[in-house]
């Protein structure tokens, strides 16, 4: 029996915020829908070579507001993108006020959170770069 995926879902509380954080990240706004019944926008984002809904993140924003969002969605897991230069990716998000909670110490792997606590893992794609500074004696700085 085929499967095939299509999306991951993540509730956001303020929809303009994670919209920035996923566009810093790289993606684009694929495709977005509004229920005036539901209450609700959804926001479908992804990389975009991939525009074809391959790998979207769903932002799901309730116009009521969402306070049952937990304040750690540690719970989720997180969600993993493979990057050309992982040091530059660090350093835009830096740049744009976005902690590197786990710094790229192994030129290869960072995981960053976005404003309702989903972890974001990045992944150098192709070999790992070599140990650099800041990032070789940067500490991590809360959780992934």
């Amino acid at each position: 029996m085929p499967i095939t995926y299509l999306h991951t879902m993540v509730r956001v509380k303020d929809l303009d915020a994670s919209i920035a954080f996923y566009k810093l990240l790289g993606l684009v706004e694929r495709r977005r829908s509004e229920s005036e019944q539901g209450r609700f926008t959804l926001v479908f984002m992804c990389p975009p070579d991939q525009a074809d809904g391959h790998a979207d993140v769903e932002l799901t924003y309730n116009w009521d507001g969402d306070e049952s969002l937990p304040s750690d969605s540690r719970h989720f897991g997180h969600l993993a993108y493979t990057v050309d230069d992982i040091y530059a990716t660090c350093q835009h998000l830096m740049d744009n006020g976005v902690t590197i909670n786990r710094p790229p110490r192994d030129g290869h792997m960072a995981f960053v959170r976005s404003p309702d606590n989903i972890s974001v893992e990045l992944l150098q794609a192709g070999d790992r770069k070599a140990p650099a500074e800041p990032w070789a004696s940067m500490e991590n700085t809360g959780h992934w």
